[in-house]
């Protein structure tokens, strides 16, 4: 029985010291020793490997039809668009508007379109892929295709659930105690230069570790763009993981609100080190007092760049959804950031109204690897003239344009919300509008 302690204890010890060494080091001082980069080239080739091999079986045999193509076709274009070339090709009522008794028909399908494939809904759900990734999480799950496909996927389940979830979960852990024993320490210290110099190191260090838990490849474009000290930092949001992805390149200062639990041990930490703007649930309510501390930290150009997801929820990564006026009330600067996730590799996308945190975590270190492109955009600031809202849409476009996401007007909140009054009521005024056309015949008599 000694003998089986001591092999034990042996194993342990060589287990932390090439965790340490190959991948803590590293990942402390931002540099790989390519160990990351094997696994991805390896990973790449086996997905195209099944990807052809599902191919080849689908020119023989049809497959179930997959909800990533869409039930419905749609066109190109707004409604408004149209319903003005359908109205062109008919010749105009002498009376009554542009109306016809026809437009019935498209404003039928418009209206039969959308409650069985709404914008808003599909939004909240996994993107579906075309191809199948060997994961059971994908809209093809797991299907028998050949012998050779079934052994590599059950392979890649010893891998994931064997290997790589119990080194994930290691990584985690000592990220998260290091960010909590690490970010105290310094909070001991005198507010001098070299107190928030090891506020950051620590941070974006923390981080790192916890990135190289996910298998966490990023690519960063342009660099020169990055957020500066005095501003406020926008990004599309998919998932809790974005603040590791974008704090892996820099540190941030972090709001939202006080949790209990392991979250607001995390919080208590940090904002020991580093001013983040933490409020109570009643504080979160008088939106005087969130938007003068947040006037307050951007004004101290010596404060890290305020850190905000203006949709308010989490989006699957298909598209970006209305942004809060919050945050470009202040006439502060904005750093606009796209964020765009892989889905081949593993679902970035938390669905909190389907999974915990804690689950979601655990779905996340079983999935291969997490792949994201990060990009930087030019800084914007409020035109003359222009609202908070007009301003935020404008910054919302260019989000879109950049990650390659639909750029849509609807408001997150629907996720768990009904639509409030006076949205129904632009809709139903925009409806109307549409329906009579140009009345202007009408007026002439």
């Amino acid at each position: 029985m000694e003998d089986f302690w001591v092999f034990a204890l042996w194993a342990l010890k060589t287990w932390l010291c090439l965790l340490i060494g190959l991948i803590m080091v590293p990942a402390m001082f931002g540099f790989s020793l390519g160990i990351s980069e094997a696994y991805m080239n390896i990973l790449v080739k086996t997905l195209e490997w099944a990807t052809l091999n599902i191919q080849k079986v689908t020119d023989e045999r049809t497959l179930k039809p997959s909800a990533s193509n869409g039930l419905i076709q749609r066109e190109d274009g707004s409604m408004e668009k149209e319903l003005e070339e359908l109205r062109s090709s008919r010749p105009k009522p002498p009376v009554g508007g542009d109306f016809a008794l026809s437009d019935c028909f498209y404003f039928t399908r418009k209206g039969i379109e959308s409650i069985v494939e709404d914008e808003v809904t599909q939004r909240f759900t996994s993107e579906e892929l075309v191809s199948w990734n060997l994961l059971t999480r994908t809209n093809n799950d797991f299907q028998y295709i050949s012998l050779k496909l079934t052994l590599v996927y059950g392979i890649g389940i010893f891998v994931r659930y064997c290997i790589l979830a119990p080194l994930r979960i290691t990584l985690a852990f000592i990220g998260l105690s290091w960010l909590v024993i690490g970010t105290s320490a310094v909070g001991l210290l005198p507010n001098w230069r070299m107190k928030f110099w090891l506020s950051e190191w620590v941070h974006v260090m923390c981080y790192r570790i916890c990135a190289r838990g996910l298998s966490a490849t990023i690519r960063y474009h342009n660099r020169e763009n990055k957020p500066q000290k005095g501003g406020i930092c926008v990004a599309n949001h998919t998932s809790p993981i974005d603040i590791v992805i974008l704090c892996n390149d820099g540190c941030y200062a972090m709001v939202g609100q006080v949790h209990g639990g392991l979250i607001g041990v995390l919080q208590r930490a940090m904002v020991r080190s580093c001013p983040h703007v933490w409020f109570e649930r009643a504080e979160m309510k008088d939106r005087h007092l969130v938007t003068k501390r947040l006037t307050d930290h951007v004004n101290d150009k010596e404060k890290l760049p305020i850190l905000i997801f203006p949709e308010g929820t989490c989006v699957n990564n298909t598209s970006v959804m209305m942004f809060k006026k919050g945050s470009f009330e202040i006439g502060a600067t904005i750093y606009p950031v796209a964020i765009k996730y892989d889905p081949n590799v593993g679902d970035a996308f938390w669905n909190s109204s389907k999974h915990s945190m804690v689950n979601y975590l655990l779905r996340m270190m079983t999935s291969w690897a997490l792949v994201c492109n990060v990009w930087y955009l030019p800084v914007m600031h409020q035109q003359e003239g222009e609202d908070a809202v007009q301003f935020a849409n404008r910054v919302k476009s260019a989000i879109a344009r950049r990650g390659g996401l639909v750029d849509l007007q609807w408001d997150g909140g629907l996720k768990r919300s009904q639509p409030k009054v006076w949205f129904k009521e632009e809709q139903q005024k925009q409806y109307s509008s549409m329906v009579v056309g140009d009345d202007s015949s009408s007026h002439s008599d």
